[in-house]
């Protein structure tokens, strides 16, 4: 597990999302990774019920990380995922991240992925207005905004999300955070710039590194141009 005084440095990451890969080779896409320039292995957790479909759980997760030589950024898109987070930080999570809109209590939430030793980040929505993170912001390690709806991967880019990176990267400035934004859904080439001169601080690609034809050189390339 890594230690809780891991933090994001300043430069931008890119997180492979694990939920494009091939499943039935995946050992072979989580080398693949591991001998990128990728930062993040980026792993999406769904349950059927807060989304619409299912992705994989506690076993297949062990199995990345035990080939993984890079932090695991864990999603949570499940309903009332404070009964499993003590078991995501057996499991090296290095960060845990709720959705705002399954999180009943969220401060308590988010206290508890501390208390855990991961960095604790909260996802939203795309119709979910950053505005309601104003009174948690600066205890957040890092809020993830949803450029797609969540579920399922492949899909494109929601436009709107620029202004929404902008108005997030505001709040985060005005009350002297250090939360860093993440960005998950759609990232490519032709968004990724821009997406970061808005304020992001974290990318996630999934199809569209995982079903290029060079992956290597796809992550290479969005190290490159968001440097």
């Amino acid at each position: 597990m890594l230690p809780f005084s891991y933090t994001i440095s300043m430069s931008t990451y890119i997180a492979p999302s694990i939920l494009a890969a091939d499943f039935g080779n995946l050992e072979r896409d989580c080398k693949m990774v591991n001998d990128s320039q990728a930062d993040w292995f980026h792993i999406d957790i769904m349950d059927g019920v807060f989304v619409p479909n299912i992705s994989f759980g506690m076993p297949v997760l062990k199995a990345i990380g035990e080939t993984a030589t890079k932090p695991l950024d864990v999603h949570l898109m499940i309903v009332d995922p404070d009964r499993y987070i003590s078991t995501f930080s057996t499991l090296n999570a290095a960060v845990l991240t709720v959705h705002y809109e399954a999180c009943t209590h969220l401060h308590r939430t988010i206290q508890n992925i501390k208390q855990h030793q991961m960095l604790a980040g909260v996802a939203l929505n795309p119709h979910t207005p950053v505005a309601l993170l104003e009174s948690i912001i600066k205890d957040l390690d890092l809020v993830c905004l949803m450029s797609v709806n969540p579920g399922f991967g492949g899909q494109s880019f929601i436009e709107e999300t620029y202004a929404k990176v902008v108005a997030l990267k505001k709040m985060i400035t005005e009350q002297g955070a250090s939360t860093k934004i993440e960005i998950d859904g759609g990232v490519t080439d032709q968004n990724a710039a821009q997406l970061v001169a808005c304020g992001a601080d974290i990318l996630v690609a999934g199809s569209f590194v995982f079903k290029a034809k060079d992956p290597l050189g796809t992550i290479a390339n969005l190290k490159k141009i968001t440097a």
